[in-house]
């Protein structure tokens, strides 16, 4: 009896061997899947700070981690269109809220006065409960995406409340499977599809991790692309490609301006209108923009400079009853001001080289265009002072060759 069990006990380890032998010369069940690392748990290779300081996001123990401060978001460098995506998430808060989330067909820069980015949303959130979201799996549009429910909400939100509460709570790793194809994303949580949305506007674009005032870890994110189903323009959303962060949403590096004069308030920069705000190095770009806020009640306007220290090319004042614009000496004025008083808006300015034309807009809409012999020099970018002024999301593009 004795020889017939070792004899079984010796084809059985000899039998595991084997099979670890081959397991071990066998290609990953990711590549067998069609599966590729979104994350390759040693660093950020392919993702890329959009808004956040450079310790918002961190690798630690083969972890991505969001320490949650500023609110803000990491990106993937390229887009994707129709996929399969896993992950783990847990959040270190055992009985505080927690929030984060995983942006889905994002656009590459923040909307307008937001920390945000336009997408559709899959929220990563625990402890929080309410007739309008819950900490199981919400889907829903942000920043003038859209997107249909499964179900109606019971507020008529574009937003998917879960099918079953599955998720656990904080200190427990949770995991996701994300669906999207062709405009629709399906959730499974734990195991098991709870939520999805259709009719989504963009369906390609990035996917990003968000960072929203809370401890959050990530592990184990893979893809699997789908074949396209090839979207339209319209439905793609905004390449970013190129555009340096100029704010960390956190201090003050990369910028000079006397103590005190510009503060970091929320992941805004606020002016107490004494002294202005300019780089510590000069810049060689094609293009600018910058989102800004002055009080409702204000009456002083929003200026900025950009050009060589003491002979600047580009200059604009945006004021409520009037606007005044130069690039290279040319000047432009108009007796009625397009600056709204309380509300955030985006300016931009765009050197198009080929064209030899310098353009300045406002919230996307062209102002004024200016003709422009000569490339635009490496220079300083200076916003002038303005009291309660806020400025968020500042970004320059660099020359392309």
């Amino acid at each position: 009896m004795r020889s017939i069990i070792a004899m079984l006990w010796f084809g059985a380890v000899s039998s595991g061997m084997a099979w670890a032998l081959l397991a071990a010369e066998a290609p990953s069940s990711d590549s067998q899947q069609g599966f590729v690392p979104l994350f390759n748990g040693k660093d950020l290779s392919g993702w890329q700070r959009v808004n956040v300081h450079p310790d918002t996001f961190q690798v630690r123990e083969r972890k991505l981690i969001t320490t949650g401060n500023p609110i803000g978001f990491l990106r993937t460098e390229k887009q994707y269109e129709n996929f399969i995506l896993e992950m783990e998430w847990m959040h270190v808060n055992k009985d505080q809220v927690g929030n984060s989330g995983l942006f889905v067909w994002a656009d590459g820069l923040p909307a307008v006065g937001s920390p945000f980015t336009r997408g559709i949303e899959v929220q990563v959130l625990v402890n929080f409960e309410a007739d309008w979201a819950t900490s199981h799996g919400d889907v829903f549009s942000v920043s003038g995406a859209f997107c249909k429910p499964d179900r109606p909400h019971p507020k008529g939100y574009q937003r998917c409340l879960p099918s079953e509460r599955r998720a656990k709570g904080g200190g427990e790793w949770n995991h996701y499977k994300i669906i999207a194809n062709n405009g629709t994303i399906k959730l499974h949580v734990n195991g098991k599809e709870v939520s999805g949305v259709s009719e989504c506007r963009p369906r390609k674009g990035y996917l990003a991790l968000e960072s929203e005032g809370a401890e959050c870890h990530f592990r184990n994110l893979r893809i699997q692309e789908l074949p396209s189903t090839h979207p339209q323009p319209q439905e793609i959303a905004f390449v970013a490609d190129g555009y340096q962060q100029l704010f960390s949403g956190l201090d003050l590096v990369g910028w000079d301006t006397p103590q005190g004069a510009w503060k970091p308030v929320g992941g805004n920069l606020k002016s107490d209108g004494s002294a202005p705000l300019t780089t510590a190095v000069p810049l060689t770009l094609q293009e600018f923009l910058f989102d800004f806020k002055l009080p409702p009640k204000s009456s002083d306007a929003v200026a900025f400079a950009f050009g060589p220290s003491g002979k600047p090319t580009l200059l604009g004042r945006l004021a409520g009853d009037k606007m005044h614009l130069e690039a290279h000496g040319k000047k432009f004025a108009e007796p009625r001001g397009k600056w709204k008083p309380g509300a955030w808006q985006r300016l931009t300015v765009r050197e198009l080289p080929r064209e030899k034309k310098i353009q300045f807009l406002l919230d996307g809409q062209l102002l004024h265009e200016f003709d422009a012999a000569s490339p635009l020099e490496p220079g300083m970018l200076r916003i002038e002072p303005a009291n309660g002024l806020e400025i968020r999301n500042l970004y320059a593009l660099g020359r392309t060759k």
